[in-house]
């Protein structure tokens, strides 16, 4: 199983906003970089959302409901 990016975010507040709302559904995800965002960094290394590759169309489905 692979882990692949779902989304980049320079904020870590809302890398951990979209990291609870994949949670809150049931699809484990993970953080990579994020604390390089947390360090004022997130334009020159963004925090990556990952997820397994079988959960990515269910994870972008649920992130994509958020943003209506």
């Amino acid at each position: 199983m692979a882990l692949v990016e779902i989304a980049l975010f320079h904020s870590p507040l809302s890398a951990e906003m979209a990291r609870g709302r994949l949670a809150a559904d049931g699809i484990d995800a993970v953080l990579f970089d994020g604390g390089l965002s947390s360090l004022g960094l997130g334009m020159m290394a963004p925090a990556r959302l990952m997820v397994e590759e079988e959960d990515l169309e269910d994870a972008r489905f649920v992130l994509a409901e958020d943003q209506r």
